[in-house]
């Protein structure tokens, strides 16, 4: 989803800077936007969402590269099945340090320079999985709904002071995260989120479900009772 919206944003006539886990994956997506049509060069910096250390040093080289920084973009994060999770301690450790503790710290980084430019806008992904417990995604599902909350508590402290927050919350969308689960009917495309999630950055919209049906699919999960989520498998 990250290299879709990328794309639809440069498209837009954005600047972009990229930052990635890998430099032959960065080097990739950096090529890709210039085959779509980005002014070359594009360029790109190391950041680990493993690595906290890293994350001023990487928003200090964007900011420098772009000559300014007004919006960062952070789709990044870890996934894995509630069995994968209950079975592999080690990897649940993981991922809630990486979903939630690390990026909360990057997201902080990121809004520190932002408001001592005056503002701009934070965009994070976090999920549907986060509106109820459920039992598909006890795990993963806890660290998007503490990211929520921390996404909606910054826009209640910080928009008097210019920082717009927008939190995107995906349902199921066909990606390399997604291979090998079964998609329900209404799953989504990466291109059509980007054209959703572009959207609701230049129009500074503070929630945005993506594909747009997961909003009304989720006012009917948030209204069940306990007892009918403790009878379901989804």
């Amino acid at each position: 989803m990250g290299r879709a919206l990328a794309r639809e944003l440069s498209r837009r006539g954005h600047g972009l800077f990229l930052l990635g886990r890998t430099e032959g994956e960065l080097e990739r997506s950096a090529r890709d936007l210039e085959l779509h049509g980005a002014p070359p060069p594009v360029h790109y910096a190391r950041c680990d969402l493993r690595q906290p250390e890293l994350f001023e040093g990487a928003l200090a080289t964007a900011e420098t590269a772009l000559g300014g920084m007004d919006t960062v973009v952070v789709t990044a994060g870890l996934f894995a099945t509630q069995e994968e999770l209950e079975s592999d301690p080690r990897l649940t450790a993981e991922l809630l340090q990486i979903n939630f503790t690390n990026t909360i710290l990057f997201c902080e980084a990121a809004r520190r320079r932002l408001l001592a430019r005056g503002g701009g806008t934070l965009c994070v992904f976090s999920s549907v999985a986060g509106e109820r417990g459920r039992k598909p995604v006890v795990l993963y599902g806890a660290t998007k709904a503490g990211l929520t909350r921390y996404l909606e508590g910054l826009d209640h402290r910080y928009f008097s002071q210019g920082l717009r927050v927008v939190t995107v919350k995906p349902g199921f969308v066909r990606t390399s995260m997604t291979i090998g689960l079964k998609p329900p009917p209404f799953a989504g495309e990466p291109d059509q989120v980007a054209k959703t999630v572009a959207d609701a950055i230049e129009r500074s919209r503070p929630v945005v479900y993506a594909p747009p049906i997961w909003a009304l699919i989720m006012a009917v999960v948030r209204r069940l009772p306990r007892f009918v989520l403790r009878r379901a498998d989804f």
